[in-house]
């Protein structure tokens, strides 16, 4: 069984980020290892890369390039054309400059959210306008599109490591033009090697973590649509979900005290702002049974708004 509404200092803690309390002993015990760069200097292709305290500060310095003035815009593409976007990015660019989401005569810059995962599909078309871009790949770091190009088309992509490994801190910058690189202004040594050794022993476990992605979304989409909650995207080939966005159907509640509910229950989740949708943790630390208990926190919430 499930306990639902427990002691507050009995609560559990289920977070978008793979990270857990336990992580901070392994992680902490990991020895040094580097071998992480070789994998994004193969990955990347020779292109240049900079470790930053994290994906916040990855779009700082990608932002920095472009001598942007106060009135210029930035305008936000995203996977969904939804206008939900996190303001991480938006707080990121209003240090600089105005952003829209539609493209104008002000817009000097475009920034795609791959969202959550899922890829912009028309990145090629878009590059087409001329006007620079910044790849969001802060949810993306395993996801790719048909043709090998989420990452590369930008002038930058920018990563959040805690946002696929069980880590606290780290994003990264990656340069795919021929100008020189931008150092992380927050990040120490320590920092740094510490990210490295952790990415270093996951990446290792690469298919593994990304198999454990997919079975669990699907597990969650078979289960939810059961109590009629349909998945919000379809995942494609290539697809790394990073979170388990779902519909609210045809039912008539709140999405808000969803919100509440699901944070009263210990797990972390948000509303996929502007849509009657809603996400929740998909990662590779979960196992069935967690799944099994979001379940029962979700049909709690159903049985309750019925009443």
């Amino acid at each position: 069984m499930f306990i639902l509404k427990p002691d507050p200092y009995l609560m559990p803690s289920y977070r978008i980020s793979p990270f857990t309390t336990v992580d901070i002993s392994l992680n902490h015990n990991l020895p040094d290892n580097d071998c992480i760069n070789d994998y994004f200097s193969e990955r990347f292709s020779g292109k240049k890369y900079n470790y930053t305290l994290n994906g916040r500060e990855a779009i700082n310095l990608a932002l920095s390039h472009y001598h942007l003035q106060k009135d210029d815009v930035v305008t936000i593409i995203t996977t969904s054309g939804n206008f939900y976007i996190s303001g991480c990015v938006t707080s990121e660019i209003e240090k600089y400059c105005k952003w829209s989401r539609i493209i104008g005569p002000g817009t000097k810059l475009i920034l795609v959210n791959h969202e959550f995962g899922y890829p912009y599909a028309d990145l090629l078309n878009l590059k087409k306008t001329g006007i620079p871009i910044i790849e969001d790949c802060a949810h993306s770091f395993f996801s790719n599109d048909k043709k090998n190009t989420i990452g590369t088309l930008g002038d930058f992509a920018i990563y959040s490591f805690p946002k696929m490994f069980p880590l606290q801190i780290g994003g990264l910058l990656v340069n795919n033009m021929d100008c020189k690189p931008r150092n992380s202004k927050h990040l120490d040594k320590k920092q740094k090697q510490y990210i490295k050794n952790v990415l270093s022993y996951y990446i290792k476990r690469k298919e593994e973590i990304i198999e454990k992605h997919l079975a669990n979304y699907a597990y969650l989409s078979t289960v939810f649509k059961t109590i009629g909650l349909p998945e919000r995207f379809t995942p494609a080939t290539g697809t790394v979900p990073g979170v388990f966005i779902f519909r609210k159907g045809k039912h008539q509640f709140d999405l808000t005290e969803l919100k509440k509910h699901f944070y009263a229950q210990g797990i972390q989740c948000s509303v996929f702002y502007g849509e009657e949708s809603f996400f929740i943790p998909v990662h590779q630390a979960l196992h069935k049974s967690d799944l099994d208990y979001f379940l029962e926190v979700m049909k709690s919430f159903i049985k309750n708004s019925m009443i």
